[in-house]
């Protein structure tokens, strides 16, 4: 059985700026496979360290996985540091380029200059598109060692991870019979709620669940082991229809689907468009919405200024009405030392909702816990809904 280890990449991590939370993922995914993960180790955005990191993990491990350092920036080093630990140089591949442009389109946006950095990948390398995101990842192999270069943003590290890279190492190496996973995401319930529900299912062996919470939002991850694929679906589709009758629509959605797009389909069903108006989130809301190609979305304001709850209603309801839109929600994040505090107005046309929310976790997860509660309410509109008074 092949030996591997995983190497995340990022000074962010080394400063302690960011917990690492892809190695666990990474851990048990190669664990349910059957690979023994012997190290983990943890390097900055330097060319030459990677490098010579990377090599000494050859020397022990078939297996090297890194996380991070794919981005446009000339501080993503990661692809030249793998070419540098083979000896070979980076090679431009249009189509990776084409994809890269294909996606941005998608989202209504031109890419800049310096995406073009990320169309290229070593010498020989095996290039994988990743349709979650703009970075693809890539596989560099010799007769004894694998290494894949995964990007560091968590969805689309486990994407690539449960779709590209476990497959491609049942095949490498032989493994018995094939694995697969399908992640449910949700949203609007807890880590400890979820595991009051399904907690017996989380011991199950064949096939295992497992939780993978984030700031206002926990996946729960269905992973088989079968010697077919239809065996494999078979297994996994038990496991979901449990999971489903137990967590109801507290699920959004599978694999690759987002929380942004769920609420907009929502808001579509329902012959709604959206704006949005918010304060203190510095445009994530706004940027999530107009990212994910869902229709229906007519644009945000994002407010610089810190406004009275009365001033983000009065400004919704102008910026609803200048867009000749049906709906808009308006967001105000206030921060605070122990306790972060979110205040939604929520107005469509059958009536206005006031709404508050707060969150006592790390205060650098907030804003997405904030982003996340946010999209989550508007996936949970429904129509003929009366106006409420402001909730705890």
């Amino acid at each position: 059985m092949p030996k591997a280890e995983i190497l995340t990449i990022g000074t962010e991590l080394l400063l302690g700026e960011i917990v690492d939370t892809n190695s666990p993922f990474i851990a048990r995914a190669l664990r349910d496979i059957g690979i023994d993960l012997y190290w983990t180790s943890t390097v900055g955005d330097n060319e030459a360290r990677i490098a010579e990191a990377i090599q000494n993990g050859m020397a022990r491990s078939e297996i090297i996985i890194t996380t991070g350092g794919l981005g446009p920036t000339v501080d993503d080093p990661t692809r030249n540091a793998v070419a540098r630990a083979f000896g070979v140089g980076t090679e431009f591949r249009p189509e990776l380029w084409e994809q890269i442009k294909a996606r941005f389109k998608r989202f209504g946006r031109e890419p800049t200059e310096n995406n073009k950095r990320q169309a290229y990948v070593p010498e020989g390398a095996l290039a994988i598109e990743n349709p979650v995101g703009t970075a693809p990842a890539f596989i560099v192999e010799t007769e004894v060692n694998t290494v894949i270069a995964l990007p560091g943003v968590s969805r689309e590290m486990e994407y690539l991870m449960e779709h590209e890279v476990l497959p491609h190492l049942h095949r490498r190496f032989d493994l018995k019979g094939l694995i697969k996973s399908r992640s449910l995401h949700t949203a609007g319930i807890g880590e400890s709620q979820i595991d009051a529900l399904i907690g017996d299912l989380e011991t199950l062996s064949n096939p295992t669940v497992g939780l993978a919470a984030h700031a206002g939002q926990v996946d729960v991850r269905i992973t088989a082991k079968a010697d077919t694929v239809e065996a494999a679906d078979a297994m996994l589709g038990q496991v979901e229809a449990t999971l489903r009758e137990r967590l109801g629509d507290s699920i959004y959605g599978v694999d690759g689907e987002t929380l942004e797009a769920a609420a907009l389909t929502n808001l579509a069903d329902m012959g709604w468009n959206l704006v949005v108006v918010e304060a203190g989130l510095s445009g994530r809301l706004t940027q999530r919405l107009a990212d994910s190609g869902g229709r229906g979305f007519l644009g945000g304001e994002v407010l610089t200024s810190r406004p009275t709850l009365k001033e983000l209603e009065t400004a919704c309801r102008q910026f609803r009405q200048s867009r000749e839109a049906q709906a808009c929600l308006g967001v105000l994040f206030q921060p605070g030392k122990s306790k972060q505090t979110l205040h939604l107005r929520v107005l469509t046309p059958e009536g206005e909702r006031k709404l508050r929310f707060s969150y006592g976790g790390p205060p650098s997860m907030a804003p997405r816990w904030a982003t996340n509660v946010s999209l989550d309410t508007l996936r949970r509109l429904q129509p003929k809904s009366e106006s409420v008074t402001e909730e705890g």
